[in-house]
């Protein structure tokens, strides 16, 4: 956006006559964002400017990470990564649709496709997490046959993982053992779906891309991964 000289409509003219109505600390409907914000500028060194500055010429993250919209398992601080390091995409359950080339409006699809073909990142993780609210929605049925709004959407988008809910269900109802099987389910049923984008599989193929799980546990703040060999999750 252009901020030269352009009269009473330029940015400059606006920030100016905004904090001489409102004062600097009154923005609003940030909550406490803002504040949080001015910390961090508050506390960027002349170091961590410059790297703010490499990072505008450009990205090379080291993973494409799929993880939960829950705002407990926040990836970058799980994985303790600077800005850069991960391209992270996040969604109702850490779910992946697979590849349908005529799908649609599809955010995961594209940031999968432009994490691969374009930023050539070397990993793909999908991470869950303990108590996921997605995945206690379709185990339960809470949200079955719910109009838009009153959890419709939800339920559409966890439709992809009915027939494993049901069948969870089926031998262990919605006990905490259902949801922690049907969270791992859905990280293996991620990974199968990512298998399913020829890009993926073409880049696999060639040694430049692995594709990964893994579970967060809230509680005790663990990481377990997923040994496919073997099937199974272990701590790290």
């Amino acid at each position: 956006m252009h901020r030269g000289k352009c009269g009473d409509n330029s940015l400059d003219s606006w920030v100016i006559r905004f904090r001489l109505r409102h004062g600097r600390t009154s923005v609003r409907g940030y909550g406490n964002l803002v504040e949080g914000y001015r910390r961090f500028r508050a506390n960027q060194s002349s170091l961590k400017r410059g790297q703010w500055q490499q990072l505008a010429e450009g990205q090379s993250p080291r993973a494409v990470i799929i993880a939960c919209c829950d705002s407990r398992a926040d990836p970058a601080t799980i994985f303790d990564a600077d800005p850069g390091d991960i391209f992270v995409v996040r969604n109702v359950a850490n779910l992946v649709p697979p590849f349908e080339p005529n799908g649609g409006r599809d955010g995961v699809s594209a940031a999968i496709e432009y994490g691969v073909t374009q930023l050539n990142v070397p990993e793909i993780v999908v991470m869950g997490h303990e108590k996921c609210g997605g995945i206690s929605a379709v185990l339960t049925g809470r949200f079955r046959d719910a109009r838009a709004g009153e959890g419709g959407f939800v339920d559409r988008w966890m439709s992809q993982i009915d027939d494993s809910a049901q069948a969870i269900a089926q031998k262990h109802g919605t006990s905490p053992k259902a949801h922690r099987l049907l969270e791992e389910a859905a990280i293996r049923q991620s990974m199968a779906n990512l298998r399913t984008f020829p890009f993926v599989v073409e880049h696999e193929q060639k040694r430049s891309l692995v594709v990964l799980g893994c579970h967060f546990s809230i509680r005790e703040g663990e990481l377990w991964v997923l040994e496919e060999a073997e099937g199974k999750f272990r701590p790290v």
